[in-house]
This record gives C-alpha cells, structure tokens and sequence, in this order.
C-alpha cells in the first residue's frame, strides 16, 4: 500500500512540475513564434543550386562529383 502512495505522491509532483514549466514558458514568451520550429528540420537539407545545374552540398562536394567518385573508386 505504501508504495502505492509513493507512486500517487510522485505522479502528481510531476504534473505539477509540468504544470509549472508550461506557466513559466508561456510568461517567458517562449511560445509566440511556434510555426518557424516545424522548419528548422528542413533549414539543415537546403541545397544551394549553382548556375551549371550542380547541387552544392555543404561539406563543398557535387553530388555529379561524388558520382564520379564512385565510379572511378
């Protein structure tokens, strides 16, 4: 029974804690731009297209270079 009790107590500290940090962002402002965040999983795979057609990727390498590659190796 007491570990029941132990459970009760330590589920409701949590929620509550919950509770708090939800209240604490939302006076901290924290939540005033939510859309941007669903881009920023896409701001790493953005590829920069050259005048010749070539993608660029960020280490500095084509991908027809890296084909090259592949095909001499």
């Amino acid at each position: 029974m007491e570990l029941t009790w132990v459970a009760i107590v330590a589920s409701l500290l949590m929620g509550l804690g919950a509770a708090f940090l939800f209240i604490f962002s939302v006076k901290r402002d924290y939540f005033r731009n939510i859309e941007d965040a669903k881009y920023q999983v896409f701001w790493s795979d953005l590829e920069e297209k050259t005048d010749c057609g070539e993608v660029k990727k960020h280490g500095g390498d084509t991908q027809e270079g890296s084909r090259d590659k592949r095909r001499a190796g």
